[in-house]
């Protein structure tokens, strides 16, 4: 897959970002033969793929490509061409080289068998050590020098600047800032004529003004396989009472409308109790409670709703439940719930927004600045979780560093 270069320019690429699209375009141009330094701001790497190891660790997803690209919405036209350049099938092989074995979820999803990040990390970097892959940490880019070179700041204080063939950012979006994500790359991108689109948060929760007998009482218990709908967009899987609000896979599906809807202010989702039940089906099981059967107890013992499902159906009407059977079972399939806002950056899984595309070329070398290229997070896409958001920072690293292989290739030729 990869041709060795004829001859290796005495100066490194330069690699800045120690995430999964900096460390894997790493390793791609190491293997290319180049000679590759990469710089992190934080004390150790990887930081944030460790957050995700905590959740298991979903590397990418089983289905066919054919289902894969159209998860990207808006931006699966743009995503499309980096999953061809390392598609799913790719990843999961490179995880398994490392020596970690994989397992598909029931969801389709696709996890180590660990479950855990670390122990592939630390494969990784053996790797990495072994193709001769330098890592600096502790130094913070703060931007270009006249002449092209990469500056940064130390922890002591003092800066320093690194020339190099070619450089690739991999500097993350903005969640989880204390991971260090922090966005502070828009600023300085932006002042040299980089499109770029604000960055804003995705997979995230969402706020709802529960009273003190929802958030006391339910906080942290879970909603299983119901849907959620806003306008025309809608998802199925398990939602999080919180404290705040509510969070899980549907939200997150749903991140685009609701970040949309939520720009007015407030908007209202629906929630759909039991899908894959119709509502005249959930009506005749009622009508079959005894005379004297209290609501909730007819709930539980017919249609087997859980506690905190009733208890938010009582939150939605102000603990005013339809005394009818069809006035039950209509809630119970579209049970409105008002939204106040998104939950802030600090606790997101991602960042929509971002570097437009048409700030670079087909190979995500920007425009305003030739021989630098971007991958991972920094570009302008978005994706729901089920292992969507790390596949896209894998195949963009790739199609990035073949970019950054090729530039350097016509540079030596040329010289």
């Amino acid at each position: 897959m990869i041709e060795p270069s004829v001859e290796v320019p005495p100066l490194p690429v330069i690699v800045i970002g120690a995430g999964p699209a900096g460390l894997f375009a790493a390793e791609y141009l190491a293997k290319a033969g180049h000679k590759v330094h990469v710089y992190d701001g934080m004390a150790s790497v990887g930081r944030k793929f460790l957050l995700a190891g905590r959740g298991g660790l979903n590397l990418t997803h089983s289905e066919a490509l054919v289902q894969f690209k159209p998860r990207y919405g808006a931006s699966r036209d743009w995503t499309a061409p980096w999953l061809d350049a390392f598609p799913p099938d790719h990843l999961r092989a490179w995880a398994e080289d490392l020596g970690q074995p994989l397992f598909v979820g029931s969801s389709g999803r696709v996890f180590p068998r660990s479950l855990k990040a670390s122990p592939l990390l630390r494969a990784w970097l053996r790797r990495l050590q072994d193709l001769g892959v330098t890592i600096t940490t502790g130094v913070r880019w703060t931007g270009f020098s006249e002449t092209g070179a990469a500056q940064f700041s130390h922890r002591d204080g003092s800066s320093s600047e690194q020339v190099g063939t070619a450089i690739l950012l991999a500097l993350g979006g903005a969640s989880w800032p204390k991971l260090g994500a922090d966005g502070a790359w828009t600023s300085v991108l932006g002042q040299v004529g980089v499109g770029i689109t604000p960055l804003e948060a995705s997979n995230v929760g969402v706020h709802a003004a529960w009273t003190e007998t929802l958030k006391s009482g339910f906080g942290g218990a879970i909603l299983k396989n119901v849907e959620v709908r806003l306008g025309d967009a809608r998802a199925r899987g398990d939602l999080v009472i919180t404290e705040t609000g509510l969070e899980g896979g549907p939200i997150y599906a749903l991140s685009p409308a609701l970040r949309e809807g939520l720009k007015q202010g407030t908007c209202q989702i629906q929630i759909d109790l039991r899908p894959d039940i119709e509502t005249e089906a959930l009506a005749q099981r009622l009508v079959k409670a005894k005379a004297g059967q209290s609501i909730s107890t007819a709930l539980k013992s017919h249609l087997k709703l859980a506690p905190p499902a009733i208890a938010l159906m009582r939150e939605a009407t102000g603990n005013k439940l339809p005394v009818t059977a069809m006035g039950l079972a209509r809630l119970i399939k579209s049970l409105p719930i008002e939204l106040t806002g998104l939950a802030g950056l600090e606790r997101a899984i991602s960042t929509a927004g971002g570097i437009n595309q048409d700030s670079v070329d087909e190979q995500l070398m920007l425009r305003a600045l030739p021989g630098v290229f971007v991958a991972g997070e920094m570009l302008n896409w978005d994706a729901p979780t089920g292992g969507y958001l790390l596949q896209a920072c894998f195949s963009s690293a790739v199609l990035a560093a073949k970019g950054v292989d090729a530039w350097v290739r016509k540079g030596v030729d040329q010289s």
